[in-house]
């Protein structure tokens, strides 16, 4: 089967709702990212594998998979045919940061009532002036997303205390423009250059250049769907140039920066 990608991605006018984005990939890999937002995902045809806070998960029959900010994850197509997605990246008005560690349990939902309710909401985003009907249906989702997570709010375990880890997450989140050497972030947090990588991977399950990439890409993304261009979102956002931004932005989002706005706007701009 040779390769294939669609990709559609749009900025709606509703509150809490970051993008939109829906694509159909047979053979791309998403490697290692995280995001700042939530990831709302449903699969229309074919079914995803991922790993998400060290376990394996997927998206079979009418899953409704929620991805907790923070928290990184990977995906892969589970079938031959590939995979067809909706997704919403959602602020944390619906759902506040006391939800990230319950969803990070067990992400995939099993209900068709959900299920139904995110479709509903998509077909809503994706027609301008029917933003009042959006904005309803994505509070009846968000009220069904906290009636999942709340009972498992108890069930929590104590948060550890910060450690290098934390501190070179701060870091590298206040230099995310002008980027960190591992030699400058040994200096300035006192810890061996190896023991920074050793530790932030364990405590986050990724990389400190993954985590870097990853908030990069993001805030590349809202920039074009602000109509920005790619060469002067690529330095604006931390990367050495355009063919910088291209190489990370098709790794983790399956399309080139140039594609990727050139079909912004949803399905009636289409």
């Amino acid at each position: 089967m040779v390769g294939r990608q669609e990709t559609s991605a749009w900025r709606p006018p509703v509150s809490g709702v970051v993008e939109v984005f829906h694509a159909h990939f047979t053979e791309h890999a998403y490697p290692m990212h995280l995001h700042d937002v939530w990831t709302l995902l449903i699969v229309d045809d074919g079914a995803v594998r991922y790993d998400l806070n060290r376990r394996e998960c997927g998206t079979p029959d009418d899953t409704v998979s929620l991805l907790p900010p923070q928290i990184p994850h990977n995906g892969s197509p589970a079938t031959p045919q590939g995979f067809r997605k909706r997704v919403l990246y959602l602020d944390l008005s619906l759902l506040n940061e006391s939800f990230i560690g319950p969803a990070a349990e067990g992400p995939d939902l099993a209900d068709p009532l959900l299920r139904r309710r995110v479709g509903q909401l998509h077909t809503a985003l994706a027609h301008r002036g029917d933003e009042l009907e959006a904005e309803s249906r994505l509070a009846l989702v968000g009220e069904r997303l906290r009636g999942h997570l709340r009972p498992r709010l108890v069930r929590r375990p104590p948060k550890p205390g910060r450690g290098v880890a934390e501190d070179l997450r701060d870091l590298l989140d206040e230099r995310l423009v002008q980027g960190a050497t591992l030699d400058e972030a040994a200096e300035l947090l006192h810890a061996h250059p190896t023991h920074l990588v050793r530790a932030f991977s364990a405590a986050f399950g990724i990389a400190p250049h993954q985590y870097l990439m990853a908030r990069r890409v993001d805030r590349a993304r809202r920039l074009l769907l602000d109509g920005r261009l790619p060469a002067e979102v690529a330095t604006e956002v931390g990367f050495y140039d355009q063919s910088h931004l291209t190489r990370h932005f098709k790794r983790l989002v399956g399309t080139a920066p140039g594609r990727y706005t050139r079909r912004r706007g949803g399905p009636e701009g289409r």
